[in-house]
């Protein structure tokens, strides 16, 4: 195929669209799915039972598909499924999932992984996500949509981080993130609203006036957060404050930061 460096090794049962371009010593392991428009660079590891979305592009020495960094992983059979017009830059490792997580390791459409980034097993990542440099998002991690994660940040297992929010630079993760919200702080301080993404967004203003208002609640109405989280969604009309209620209210192995 002519869009195969003759320098690259392609493993036999790999399927690989004709549109696919893999550029010199890139190694696509034989259970590697490229679909249309898959870009790999150069130098490109593709291993383990890996689907890449039309599109997406692979920046050099990025590894992708390997197994996963967790000593319970016995070999099991696991998966990497990666959506469309991703870019992932240069040594950027995503990891197939475990037995214990499902088996499955999902990143959405339209991401950007920046140079150094992690992506642990079992991890599911919405669409439009974006991690930035040397960033690392443990296993088992739930990223929705629009989350903007920030340089040499860690976010612990488990963790939920709500469509929309952002977490500042060098920050520590270690419990749920509500939609739109802003965390920052060596150890992760919920510190407000992520409103520039909001307006970014082309939110209503009647829709960010409600949820900085819901924001406050939370910080200081009375009895626990699940409870005030509860008492809002008793009481609110907007679609944006129902998902925060919502995401509260859903299962969770791990607590909430909460507004200061």
């Amino acid at each position: 195929m002519s869009n195969i460096h003759p320098s690259a090794v392609i493993e036999d049962g790999a399927q690989i669209d004709p549109s696919a371009l893999v550029g010199p010593f890139c190694v696509v392991g034989p259970d590697v799915v490229l679909h249309a428009g898959v870009v790999l660079k150069s130098h490109v590891v593709i291993t383990g039972q890996t689907e890449v979305g039309e599109g997406t592009e692979i920046f050099s020495f990025a590894v992708i598909g390997e197994i996963p960094q967790d000593l319970k992983f016995k070999g099991e059979a696991s998966r990497l499924v990666i959506g469309k017009r991703n870019r992932i830059r240069e040594h950027v490792t995503m990891n197939c999932g475990t037995e214990g997580g499902g088996g499955l390791t999902k990143v959405g459409d339209d991401g950007l992984f920046m140079a150094g980034c992690h992506i642990a097993h079992d991890a599911i990542i919405g669409d439009r996500v974006i991690v930035v440099n040397s960033a690392a998002v443990a296993g088992h991690c739930v990223l929705e949509d629009d989350v903007i994660i920030g340089g040499l940040s860690g976010i612990h297992q488990f963790v939920r981080i709500g469509q929309g929010a952002i977490v500042g630079a060098v920050t520590m993760v270690t419990n749920d993130v509500i939609p739109f919200g802003l965390v920052q702080a060596p150890r992760g301080d919920l510190d407000g609203l992520n409103l520039v993404g909001l307006k970014r967004r082309g939110v209503a203003r009647s829709d960010i006036t409600a949820l900085r208002a819901a924001f406050q609640m939370l910080a200081q109405g009375e009895g626990t957060f699940h409870d005030r989280a509860r008492r809002l969604g008793e009481e609110t009309e907007s679609d944006y404050v129902r998902q925060i209620v919502d995401f509260v209210a859903a299962d969770s192995s791990r607590n909430f930061l909460t507004p200061k």
